[in-house]
């Protein structure tokens, strides 16, 4: 069988599943979309290996196995999403050390957000995407109940409209410093929302 590369297009917060987000992978070479439910904490995980931007003060879980697979000289070669029983994606890690290779089974969300870190490939097989892909054109994506195109940088989460008035209203000395204090207390969904509305004003 052979193997699509994917990207990752975005992460979109479901609708229709409370406390779900949707990440949205798309081939490489194609128009199809592969759509993911994974929870919060894997969200925020994938989201801020792509935003380099936001450091955590302490490393999370897949910051943890990532200096962990440093100091003991593995590396993740690629990610495989390898079998979709009952609407689950399961996933394989390739891992290599000392030249020989190992195959570890993940779940999906955590095998991707490895894959950030060492800045491995993610790929899946043909079929796979045959039977789950789809074309991501509004209606759809609404009868899906995830949002269309959201883009990585642009976590979304659910949105305060006073939290969101409230940084509207501060200036970019402000906000900077409430970033930092948000980082520093842990709370990414803050961290992104200030992010954002700095990113507005740059």
């Amino acid at each position: 069988m052979s193997l699509v590369r994917l990207n990752i297009k975005g992460i979109s917060y479901s609708q229709t599943q409370n406390g779900a987000y949707a990440l949205i992978l798309s081939e490489v070479d194609g128009d199809r979309k592969l759509p993911i439910v994974i929870g919060a904490f894997e969200a925020q995980s994938i989201a801020i290996a792509l935003e380099k931007e936001i450091l955590p003060p302490r490393p999370l879980t897949h910051d943890l196995f990532k200096n962990f697979a440093d100091r003991f000289e593995i590396n993740v070669k690629q990610v495989i999403i390898h079998k979709l029983v009952d609407g689950v994606f399961y996933s394989s890690i390739i891992c290599e050390r000392d030249t020989i290779e190992e195959i570890i089974d993940a779940r999906t969300s955590d095998a991707i957000s490895l894959a950030l870190r060492f800045n491995a490939p993610i790929f899946t097989y043909k079929n796979i995407l045959d039977k789950a892909g789809i074309f991501l054109k509004g209606s759809e994506s609404e009868q899906d109940g995830f949002e269309d195109d959201v883009l990585v940088d642009q976590l979304i989460i659910e949105d305060d409209p006073v939290e969101s008035n409230d940084y509207k209203n501060m200036s970019l000395s402000e906000l900077n410093t409430s970033l930092d204090e948000a980082v520093a207390a842990e709370d990414y969904e803050a961290a992104a929302k200030i992010r954002d509305e700095i990113s507005k004003r740059n």
